[in-house]
């Protein structure tokens, strides 16, 4: 069976390969960019392209001019792949300086626009507690964040030899034998009240405080505490457990509740766990620590200088980070902590 045209080989002379080698070149030449330049390739240098088909017709040469066609059309194909690889290389820094300048930034300019910041959601947070507090009318005190040794153990009630004391634990400040350690609770900032103001003594006491823990999910080395105090005449732990439902329905909604768990703290006597209800926790209503309470330790009012015969009180303090955690299904509490923009943009103005 003979050939059809279709088919048929083009007969390789040196006019038809200079011609696919020229219309090669200029259409390369022609292509504006890579997409269109992608396109000349597959035309002039792809299965189909006249040169591939001069060279698939070496197959029909006689065999004492095999080596002249194939050396006349090899170095054809060489020549054409050397101007696309040149057009190729061209084209894509073309390319790369037309969109460098696009994204170009003058960095000496002023600004077309302020972006719009976000409060820390732990400020607007510890706002928040706070309010809830002078609402009921309190006061917000403040102390100190490198405490001396005194109001951050001894006045407490801590003995000599626990633990909180050891520097795996505590923050100590060179020399030591100056007793200066970064406080560990805002506890401190109790001490300084009891001593400075008159009696009774209703304050709220937020902050910054320091402990040698690991930096992971659920623990940072700064972290931030609320504790709250009042001293005054006939206090009792249902004036604690009253103030502490209060607290928790301003935060957590009108269902939220406390439960109250024996332990042991060195400056409250009795004392108890202090265990939130939360209502719209992420899978389901259920019990969550939220922090310790208790009645104020006779050994803490007498080293302020009050007298437990006539005066009594209570104490609580919880995290204000794990409040988020749980209030705002927080996951990773490192997030509070790496001061990105865009952690603190979800939270807006209020938490």
């Amino acid at each position: 069976m003979s050939e059809t045209p279709e088919t048929t080989p083009p007969e390789i002379t040196p006019e038809a390969v200079e011609a696919a080698v020229a219309a090669a070149l200029a259409a390369f030449a022609e292509a504006a960019d890579t997409a269109a330049l992608k396109t000349a390739r597959t035309t002039h240098s792809g299965e189909g392209s006249p040169l591939s088909r001069l060279n698939a017709s070496l197959r029909q040469v006689a065999p004492e001019r095999k080596a002249e066609f194939g050396k006349l059309v090899g170095m054809a194909r060489g020549e054409v792949n050397k101007a696309l690889a040149a057009r190729e290389e061209e084209l894509a820094a073309l390319e790369l300086a037309a969109r460098l300048e696009a994204e170009r930034v003058d960095v000496t300019a002023l600004a077309s626009h302020a972006r719009i910041g976000a409060r820390h959601p732990l400020t607007l947070l510890q706002e928040e507690i706070s309010d809830v507090f002078v609402g009921m009318g309190w006061e917000v005190a403040e102390g100190p964040e490198l405490e001396h040794e005194w109001f951050n153990f001894d006045a407490l009630n801590f003995d000599v030899d626990h633990p909180a004391r050891q520097m795996q634990d505590t923050f100590f400040v060179d020399p030591i034998d100056r007793h200066l350690v970064m406080r560990t609770h805002t506890s401190p900032v109790q001490v300084r009240s009891m001593l400075e103001r008159e009696l009774p003594v209703y304050v709220v006491c937020p902050g910054r405080v320091y402990r040698t823990d690991e930096f992971d999910a659920t623990h940072l080395p700064v972290f931030s505490q609320v504790e709250g105090l009042v001293i005054d005449k006939g206090i009792t732990m249902a004036h604690l457990k009253g103030t502490l439902d209060h607290f928790a329905r301003v935060l957590f909604g009108p269902e939220a509740k406390t439960r109250l768990r024996t332990n042991y703290f060195p400056f409250t006597e009795p004392s108890a766990e202090l265990d939130l209800w939360h209502p719209t926790f992420t899978g389901g209503a259920r019990w969550i620590e939220w922090g310790g309470c208790g009645m104020v330790n006779p050994n803490v009012l007498r080293a302020a200088g009050i007298d437990p015969e006539v005066y009594s009180g209570f104490a609580f303090g919880m995290g204000i980070e794990r409040t988020l955690m749980f209030r705002s299904d927080v996951q990773d509490m490192r997030d509070m902590a790496e001061g990105d923009i865009r952690f603190s943009e979800q939270f807006g103005m209020v938490v």
